[in-house]
């Protein structure tokens, strides 16, 4: 599965001893802080609240080490863990001193020949913008409570997204295993970017996927953040966020 290979790829990428100083399971965030020689950074990851059946929770050892291992897990509080911790790591690391795009609608407008656009999970303020564009917008989603009256069942993902040009999915697919379906059938997809605060790896654990984009954000006040996640806040970290579009070289 992806995300356990980039869990492993997330640890090869240590350069320093980087050491976990906070972490919490919560809702509607779990979050990770690390820090290291040179700066603090935190990693998130949407709650699946739907998958969680049991709050038991084997993770004894908080280290980097034994949060990536979870990537291996089917337990869905040590694979969010894991997936906040890969978040974190890559945050520390990622760089965005060059100027990046923030805006995914932005680049599906630099694609030429995409008309029919998924959108795999409840993202409505980017459904709206994409139809105002004039784009054919199929919206695909797991959790009942989150259907309007446009929304397809993620059970038709299979058989319609081999007809899609773009895929746009929040990276909450790479904590319910959907991923690996969603890119085993986004072969004529011309752009295929994850989405949102839990898409906050670096683009190079994904290099040989076909994954185009990271469209996430930066928490650049982590203190004023972490009391936002801390407090429950459905804004995750808010204004403390710089937002970014990375495109992965593959």
């Amino acid at each position: 599965m992806i995300l356990e290979k980039i869990g492993k790829r997330t640890l090869q990428l240590l350069k320093e001893d980087l050491k976990i100083i906070d972490y919490s399971f919560a809702i509607p965030y779990t979050y990770v802080v690390i820090e290291g020689k040179k700066k603090k950074s935190i990693g998130v990851a949407v709650t699946l609240v739907e998958e969680i059946h049991s709050f038991e929770n084997s993770v004894s050892n908080i280290s980097l080490e034994s949060f990536l291992q979870g990537a291996e897990s089917f337990n869905i509080i040590e694979r969010t863990l894991s997936l906040a911790t890969i978040n974190a790591i890559s945050q520390y690391y990622i760089d965005l001193s060059d100027e990046v795009d923030s805006d995914v609608i932005r680049l599906l407008g630099r694609e030429t020949n995409v008309e029919k656009v998924a959108v795999i999970g409840s993202m409505f303020p980017i459904v709206k913008k994409l139809q105002e564009i004039g784009k054919k917008v199929f919206v695909f989603e797991r959790n009942k409570v989150l259907f309007d009256k446009i929304t397809i069942s993620d059970g038709l993902e299979y058989q319609l997204l081999p007809k899609m040009d773009a895929i746009l999915a929040t990276g909450a697919v790479l904590l319910n295993g959907t991923v690996d379906l969603i890119l085993d059938r986004a072969n004529n997809a011309k752009v295929v970017a994850l989405l949102g605060p839990t898409a906050q790896a670096l683009p190079e654990l994904f290099s040989d996927e076909h994954i185009t984009y990271l469209c996430s954000s930066k928490v650049e006040d982590i203190d004023n953040a972490l009391m936002n996640l801390k407090l429950g806040s459905f804004k995750g970290s808010g204004k403390y966020n710089r937002r970014y579009a990375l495109k992965i070289k593959n």
